[in-house]
């Protein structure tokens, strides 16, 4: 929707030089600002809920331990804080449960873990294929096999799509889930991408014939209302 604001927007953004050179950059810096907030108020705010966090480096073995030297190092070292840190880690992490003691990764790659994360992995794949493909095919030419559509009618399209699947998210999706259950949920994510996928082809062909009419916007919607049915499989990978 932002697309073009030098043009789209002449009162606001016609003189400005920047935007007539770049003119998909707001549209680009607006959700990597969002990105970069979220980041911001992560970092300071969120609150750690493990009780001694590791580092991603010492969690993949990359990096030395610094918190935990070696008996070795402890009784070569000069400086006595060394070894009474040491023995204070080790006994800090013998006092906790066993249960809140960081795991090592290997330890982690279970049958169960992977099969879960493969799962994952294909339905971001597929949701994300269908997210790229979406806006390309809005907008590529109607006799190049899209719909040829302005960048303001799929902001639009685009919009009024994530709004109802935050709907569906917040009011549904418990509903099916308890219905359903986690394994039938997933599989009625994935099944889902099939009719999104195909129609496709369908809205093209229907505008070649029909031009934008009813029915061409009806099989968008109907596109837009399934493809939402495909983030089922993300809230049920892992119950």
């Amino acid at each position: 929707m932002l697309a073009r604001p030098a043009e789209r927007f002449p009162d606001l953004f016609g003189e400005n030089t920047f935007l007539q050179k770049y003119p998909y950059f707001l549209p680009c810096a607006i959700p990597a600002t969002f990105s970069l907030i979220t980041w911001v108020v992560t970092f300071l705010f969120l609150k750690e809920t493990v009780p001694a966090p590791i580092s991603i480096g010492r969690l993949l073995n990359l990096t030395a331990d610094k918190k935990k030297p070696t008996l070795q190092n402890d009784i070569g070292s000069t400086d006595p804080s060394v070894a009474t840190t040491s023995r204070q880690d080790e006994n800090l992490d013998n006092d906790r449960p066993e249960a809140e003691r960081p795991l090592p990764l290997r330890s982690l790659l279970t049958p169960r873990v992977l099969i879960s994360a493969g799962n994952y992995a294909s339905a971001a794949f597929v949701d994300i294929a269908f997210r790229s493909t979406q806006p390309v095919f809005l907008s590529t030419p109607i006799l190049l096999g899209g719909l040829g559509l302005p960048p303001s009618t799929i902001g639009k399209l685009l919009s009024i799509q994530g709004i109802s699947h935050g709907i569906f998210q917040v009011f549904f999706f418990a509903k099916i889930h308890d219905r359903w259950g986690s394994k039938n949920t997933f599989i009625a994510g994935i099944i889902s991408a099939i009719p999104v996928f195909l129609l496709f082809p369908v809205v093209n062909a229907l505008a070649r014939t029909q031009g934008y009419s009813l029915a061409v916007w009806l099989a968008v919607g109907l596109q837009s209302f399934v493809g939402i049915s495909i983030s089922l499989s993300y809230g049920s990978v892992f119950p």
